[in-house]
């Protein structure tokens, strides 16, 4: 329930309804707040829904309930910007992370794989240019490497990689050649990388980096721990039958969405029991936002215009060390996103032989879409929330496949506020 002040607006009223079916009812409040939200004895007051602020109306809000036949009762809560936030006790959010944590410690990485699909290994001896058309033409944004000669799996070639490989070699001329590409092995890379960032002994060697992998025994909370901790996007679940690790299988690719889509399946319907979970995200809070006026921020928070550089947007992607940029218009309204994983697009047409500071985020972005699909429609592909959203709908829309992150808009004007990422939800679930 929220905490009420001189600011806090409540209305309670009765609606009758006949028949012996559900009715679809809309409730209206024209009175305006910063979220709006109603609860009614048609849902047991078990529910505080969130209400739509209406388009082209910023101070009406709007939601349809569906309501049993007879009479009932409802409320609508508006939250203004002095009301205090909904409150929920510390006990309540260590007993909704206790209940999580047991779950995922009680089931393993076996129960990620997918009843068939496929996965895609790199070799680490083939060249940069192949491996970046490969996952372009495979929709994948990284893949495993294998070395033959150790016999087992070595690492992780990414989108970040490839970022990084087009920014080294721009720095040595405005534009990049297939040749340049094609004398670079992923091996070489990976060594030139060591020495990039350092990573020597006192011999001047690269020190060589462990692989961060997963078994198919091993329980979901110490994947999705070994996925936070490590700053990683996926690890490979790998099986061998011998003691010495030879011989390795590469099972699956285990990532936080899909942990996370375990989760939502075993909880959805239980969800009454976590309060936490039906917590609107403003109030956890959860993500990074938007700095409001007079507000300071620990965190920059990064947005371009469609007109910016290819190559702001890349230095912007590893300065930041952020996985996405909004893609935003005059009136910081979202139009796109621009992730890591867009780069492999490049493949295409040799894009990546132009000069990246003349191309820009609107052309690269095009490179990834049909031809014929309008710019204005790109936004679909745009996974959006309100601030209003509880807790359990962000879990459920981050659970679907290829989704990473949420951009919270505001209502109507679709005015980014903030983004909302997996890596956010599992630092809060698991504390």
């Amino acid at each position: 329930m929220f905490a009420s002040d001189m600011n806090s607006v409540r209305e309670a009223s009765r609606v009758t309804t006949a028949g012996m079916m559900l009715f679809p009812i809309q409730f209206t409040w024209p009175y305006g707040g910063r979220s709006v939200f109603i609860s009614g004895s048609f849902n047991r007051w078990a529910e505080l829904v969130p209400m739509s602020q209406v388009e082209g109306a910023p101070n009406v809000f709007q939601a349809v309930c569906a309501v049993s036949h007879g009479c009932h009762e409802h409320r609508i809560s508006a939250v203004t910007l002095n009301q205090a936030m909904p409150r929920i006790s510390e006990e309540d959010v260590q007993a909704c992370r206790h209940r999580i944590s047991v779950f995922l410690a009680a089931h393993t990485a076996y129960e990620l794989l997918p009843e068939s699909g496929k996965v895609v290994a790199l070799d680490v001896n083939l060249p940069v240019k192949q491996a970046f058309h490969i996952l372009s033409e495979q929709g994948i944004a990284l893949a495993p490497l294998w070395d033959n000669c150790k016999g087992k799996f070595v690492g992780v070639l990414s989108a970040s990689d490839f970022i990084l490989i087009l920014r080294e070699l721009g720095n040595h001329g405005s534009n990049l050649t297939e040749e340049e590409l094609e004398t670079h092995t992923i091996s070489a890379w990976k060594e030139g990388k060591a020495y990039m960032n350092r990573q020597v002994d006192g011999h001047g060697r690269p020190i060589p980096k462990h692989l961060i992998y997963a078994g198919p025994c091993d329980n979901l909370k110490d994947v999705a721990l070994k996925i936070l901790q490590s700053g990683v996007a996926i690890v490979p679940v790998i099986h061998s039958s011998s003691e010495d690790g030879s011989f390795p299988q590469l099972l699956h690719l285990a990532s936080l969405s899909g942990i996370l889509k375990c989760l939502c399946r075993y909880f959805k319907h239980c969800s009454g029991s976590l309060p936490v979970l039906q917590l609107p995200i403003y109030a956890i809070p959860l993500g990074t936002w938007v700095p409001r006026i007079g507000e300071s921020s620990s965190r920059p928070f990064a947005m371009l215009r469609p007109t910016a550089s290819l190559s702001s947007a890349l230095n912007m992607l590893v300065q930041a060390r952020v996985s996405s940029i909004p893609i935003v218009d005059d009136n910081d309204s979202l139009l796109d996103i621009y992730s890591r994983s867009d780069i492999t697009a490049l493949a295409k047409g040799r894009a990546y032989t132009h000069n990246l500071n003349e191309m820009t985020i609107y052309q690269a972005l095009q490179l990834g879409q049909d031809s014929n699909t309008p710019y204005e429609m790109r936004s679909q592909r745009c996974q959006m929330c309100l601030r209003t959203d509880t807790l359990l709908k962000v879990m459920e829309q981050l659970a679907n496949p290829g989704v990473r992150r949420l951009v919270i808009v505001e209502a109507g004007s679709n005015r980014v506020e903030g983004v909302v990422s997996l890596t956010d939800v599992f630092r809060f679930l698991l504390g």
